[in-house]
């Protein structure tokens, strides 16, 4: 049985359903505790104490939602204003907190969801264009764009669940038909982009004229880092947003100031680095680059396995957890497409081996099981796909929330089919060095027009072109025809003495200590 497609991308911890009992619960009832927490944390942004700031949001937020909050809303904002000087972007900024917490523990109900939508556009536009002179952590400036392109996606999803809709949804939809637009989502983080001057900084960085990813994006002269990581993070919400909306290639052209291959910004925050990864390898995998996709999530997945116990009590914990086991889903899949296993370490093998070694086999078969499980795991492991656009409030209404994966999957598993033709090419190529097109097509039971036509569609399906338009190759074999001959050339992986190296010394090691200890004994 496939998992159900329909996971939400997000908010692990939300419950199912929005009736949660909140009659108790009052807007304008703020504990001692909150009064402490907004003027602690007012006053660190005041002082741009970013050490603070990041203590206070990272930890005191989650432990006082723990504590105060769990199934209710914060306080109302105009709850707290009276105690930071009724101070405007301050209050900006704990309803973007509020709407999070909000869309985190409950379900939001519409009128909540275009009052988020209206609370960003308020804050973006401050940013834009007001003048901002905080510095904000990293973190806290990545979850808001994470959390704008997420709460975009979840409207759509809503808005797409059209046969349970009551009268006064549908009145609401009607009216705020800006709210949440592919358009708007798309300008803001464009304009983000843009005000920022971001790629410009990157470019000045590269010639030694900036210290952007030395400093992890602050800026130490006393100025603001809210604009210029923004713009950066933008440049990721803009890759997910077009990978949710089925559109790779631009994807992946608004990441290309971002050196993917060089520790940046965005591996400073753990959420960042999967997000980022995911989503690029995944536009990769769609437009047919698996040795690109291939090596991102290895390293990924490697970096993961050696550092997720720091962060065990995040609260992206269960996020991160999720993403890797979705990101292993995905390289079973490319390494089934293009059997490139030298491109991955050691480590991660092994895991990937204990999780799905029993289905890659099965799906090298390229039969109507194998067809199945490349199904399976791509409805598990791919984003949730939107439809923009609005219901035609004039037709019986009807849920288009699964059309866009359906297209989707629908395109991929075209293409798995048409890699069946090469599962065969690929067996005989690997154990000749030369061999006549006659001989091969009698092994094959074809003739030779329909051999050249399968050759033909292995060196198409085995070169793709990359980001920077080059033709790249994807084969693990490859060949030319010389008159009637098919040679073969079986790219050779460099090899990695390092690795070989320390396995050695590894095993040595143990030998030694069994040693030492038969001596004691």
């Amino acid at each position: 049985m496939a998992p159900s497609y329909d996971h939400d991308d997000h908010h692990s911890n939300a419950p199912p359903s929005s009736n949660l009992d909140t009659s108790g619960y009052d807007p304008n009832l703020v504990p001692d505790s909150v009064k402490s927490f907004v003027v602690h944390l007012y006053r660190h942004i005041r002082e741009k104490n970013v050490y603070e700031i990041h203590q206070m949001y990272e930890t005191s937020f989650h432990t006082l939602s723990d504590r105060l909050f769990k199934d209710t809303p914060w306080p109302s904002v105009d709850a707290i204003a009276p105690f930071v000087d009724n101070d405007h972007v301050f209050c900006l900024l704990y309803r973007e907190m509020w709407f999070r917490h909000l869309y985190a523990r409950m379900q939001p109900t519409l009128k909540q969801r275009v009052d988020s939508w209206d609370n960003y556009c308020s804050l973006f536009q401050v940013v834009l264009h007001g003048v901002v002179n905080m510095q904000l952590p990293n973190q806290w400036l990545w979850d808001m764009v994470d959390e704008f392109v997420y709460q975009f996606q979840s409207f759509c999803q809503y808005r797409a669940k059209m046969k349970s809709k009551t009268e006064q949804e549908i009145a609401l939809l009607r009216q705020a038909d800006q709210a949440w637009s592919v358009y708007g989502v798309l300008n803001y983080l464009q304009a983000l982009v843009d005000k920022s001057s971001i790629i410009d900084i990157l470019e000045r960085e590269k010639e030694g004229l900036e210290n952007f990813t030395a400093d992890d994006g602050y800026d130490y002269n006393g100025g603001s880092n809210v604009l210029r990581v923004l713009g950066y993070f933008s440049m990721v919400g803009l890759l997910r947003v077009h990978c949710l909306l089925g559109d790779y290639h631009t994807g992946l052209k608004c990441m290309l100031p971002i050196d993917i291959s060089q520790h940046g910004v965005y591996t400073t925050v753990i959420g960042s680095h999967i997000t980022t990864i995911y989503h690029y390898g995944f536009a990769n995998l769609m437009l047919r680059r698996y040795v690109v996709a291939i090596r991102e999530f290895n390293k990924i997945l490697l970096y993961i396995y050696k550092t997720k116990q720091y962060h065990q009590k995040s609260p992206q914990y269960e996020q991160i957890l999720k993403k890797n086991e979705q990101m292993y889903a995905l390289l079973a899949i490319c390494l089934s497409l293009c059997p490139q296993t030298k491109l991955v370490e050691e480590t991660v093998n092994s895991q990937l081996r204990e999780k799905y070694g029993e289905k890659m086999s099965r799906m090298q078969r390229y039969d109507d099981e194998a067809f199945a499980l490349y199904d399976e795991l791509f409805s598990y492991a791919c984003p949730k796909f939107i439809t923009p656009s609005p219901p035609n409030f004039d037709e019986p209404l009807v849920n288009y929330n699964q059309d866009a994966y359906r297209l989707q999957l629908k395109l991929f598993l075209y293409e798995v089919k048409q890699q069946q033709l090469l599962s065969g090419v690929r067996t005989f190529l690997k154990v000749y060095s030369t061999i006549s097109l006659g001989k091969l097509a009698t092994y094959m039971e074809v003739d030779e027009a329909t051999l050249r036509t399968i050759l033909m569609t292995y060196k198409h399906k085995t070169h793709t072109v990359d980001a920077e338009g080059k033709i790249i190759s994807n084969a693990d074999i490859d060949f030319y025809i010389d008159d009637d001959m098919v040679h073969i050339v079986e790219s050779k992986p460099p090899k990695r003495y390092g690795d070989y190296f320390m396995r050695q010394i590894a095993k040595l090691e143990g030998v030694m200590n069994d040693m030492d200890r038969i001596k004691l004994e």
